[in-house]
């Protein structure tokens, strides 16, 4: 027998994954049952999300945005949590995460409003945040999940309609138009300049 058939892998349940600490601070996302460690953003990608997240201060309080620091489960073949770029709460959704011992929105608590991906290079990269995720969020009845496109310098806005989003793609000079964010002031010109 093969070294690879006898080695058997460990999934983790959700309840383990939640339980889990290496002692570090290495961030991971469960991805049907297994860890995946994920590695530190680029500078490029890390100033976009600060840009999105100042503005979105302009028109949250402070007490409903999520900075890379808080994870939404999700469904997949096996356990599976995601941890965004950036979110926007609801009230309900803030209001459940009340005494927890980690940021962990779960599947029996509400979805937040709004969720930001920033895509990193690469093309398991660019599949994870334009198709997996796409299902995912939108899984979860989250109303709107933005993709962040620094490569092809788009912005395409997901809109949850009926149990499925309804994508616009935003270019260079086009103002983004959000029904979670209405008067949201960035054009994708601005986001990545």
């Amino acid at each position: 027998m093969s070294q690879a058939a006898s080695s058997k892998t460990k999934f983790l349940t959700f309840e383990e994954y939640l339980a889990y600490d290496d002692g570090t601070d290495t961030r991971h996302e469960l991805v049907d049952g297994e860890l995946v460690e994920m590695p530190p953003e680029s500078d490029q990608n890390n100033d976009i999300a600060r840009i999105l997240l100042f503005e979105l201060a302009k028109h949250f309080p402070a007490s409903l945005l999520a900075y890379k620091d808080t994870e939404i489960e999700v469904t997949g073949r096996r356990a599976r949590c995601r941890l965004p770029d950036l979110l926007v709460h609801t009230k309900d959704s803030k209001a459940a995460l009340a005494g927890t011992r980690r940021a962990t929105i779960t599947r029996d608590m509400p979805p937040p409003a709004l969720v930001i991906e920033v895509v990193s290079p690469g093309q398991t990269n660019r599949d994870r945040d334009y198709r997996y995720k796409h299902t995912e969020y939108a899984a979860r009845e989250i109303l709107e999940y933005w993709i962040v496109d620094p490569e092809t310098k788009q912005v395409t806005v997901c809109q949850w309609n009926n149990g499925l989003y309804e994508d616009a793609v935003y270019g260079e000079s086009d103002p983004i138009q959000s029904a979670i964010v209405p008067n949201f002031a960035l054009t994708p010109a601005e986001i990545f300049a």
